[in-house]
């Protein structure tokens, strides 16, 4: 069978105040700002082999514009297209900045996804070439500066048919998912596309709103890396939601924060990678750590919120989740009595 897709390479992020979404990637994340067109302001990281890899767009709330992946092949695009539109999706061929003709969607559960085979590599200057030749272009001086995209992570109504659908439709390979110990009720999978341990994953949505998004990650290559970002990040006053740890699922180091639409990013590093084409996902229960792989620490509830806000720019996430599952989430030892 035909592989379809090859990697995540960008998303797209609405948010109401543009110019302070920029500067706040630029100054306290360390990116690079590379395009500006039409009130979009495209951004990449230092080791990110194509022109950009987020893309900040106006818009009233913090919410996901698109997640674009990037297929295997130009065949593999038009083979993932005729499939979609055997489910029935009614997508558009667009002309999209530096990627040219990609096919944009929207997913049964809402989530709007571009795929796209052609794309601009990254050349830098003359001023920013690297001394090592695979490198686009040289290490940032900016402390803690992620080196590349890693994954998104988007919230869905139904945890388990999103990744099936996906799975079937456009070749995701399901990796793990956590199942509540309490009952059987699936509140979190991974799916990727490679041998990474997950490039998209997926949290229990309670809300009303389809396609919403819980956060996207930037990854560095050590853990002594994200320790130094989290360093810089809060000696410039931004507030590290949870973290650093270890999540059980994947075993990345993780770091969480907001960006100033409220929006969450994830910093991480390390994991396994998985090659074997024939993998079975495990199921994880919340009380084997399958967040937390030292199962010592409490997810803070704002973890739980996702964008845009579950009714409306005005609304709280409070009452989203139920109040079982919120409890499970947060501390699973307090609700098995092993608190």
């Amino acid at each position: 069978m035909i592989k379809l897709l090859s990697h995540l390479s960008y998303v797209a992020v609405t948010t109401p105040d543009v110019e302070a979404s920029v500067k706040f990637y630029e100054e306290q994340v360390g990116l690079q700002v590379v395009d500006r067109i039409d009130g979009a302001v495209y951004l990449r990281c230092w080791g990110d082999y194509y022109r950009y890899s987020v893309v900040i767009v106006p818009g009233v709330e913090p919410a996901l514009e698109t997640m674009a992946w990037r297929t295997s092949s130009a065949e593999a695009l038009e083979e993932a297209v005729r499939r979609l539109e055997a489910e029935g999706v009614e997508g558009e061929w667009i002309d999209g900045h530096a990627i040219g003709r990609a096919y944009r969607f929207v997913g049964p559960q809402g989530h709007p996804m571009t795929l796209h085979w052609d794309v601009e590599h990254y050349v830098s200057g003359a001023d920013q070439a690297s001394s090592y030749p695979d490198r686009p272009a040289r290490r940032s001086s900016h402390a803690g500066a992620p080196r590349q995209l890693d994954h998104v992570t988007i919230a869905a109504a139904d945890v388990d048919e999103f990744g099936k659908w996906y799975e079937r439709v456009l070749g995701f390979r399901i990796m793990a998912r956590t199942e509540l110990d309490e009952a059987p009720v699936s509140i979190f999978t991974v799916l990727t596309t490679n041998e990474k341990s997950h490039d998209l994953g997926v949290v229990l949505d309670g809300s009303t709103r389809a396609g919403r998004v819980n956060h996207f990650a930037f990854w560095v290559d050590t853990r002594e890396e994200l320790l130094i970002a989290a360093d810089v990040l809060m000696e410039n006053g931004t507030h590290i939601e949870y973290g650093p740890s270890i999540h059980g699922i994947g075993e990345q180091t993780f770091l969480y924060y907001r960006e100033p639409s409220t929006l969450r990013i994830e910093l991480n590093t390390g994991g396994y990678r998985n090659y074997v084409p024939d993998w079975q996902p495990n199921t994880w229960k919340p009380s084997l750590g399958s967040n937390n792989f030292y199962r010592n620490g409490q997810m803070p509830w704002s973890m739980t919120e996702s964008f845009p806000a579950a009714d409306g720019p005005s609304t709280t996430e409070e009452g989203v989740v139920p109040d079982e599952i919120r409890a499970a989430l947060l501390n699973p030892y307090a609700v098995q009595g092993r608190g």
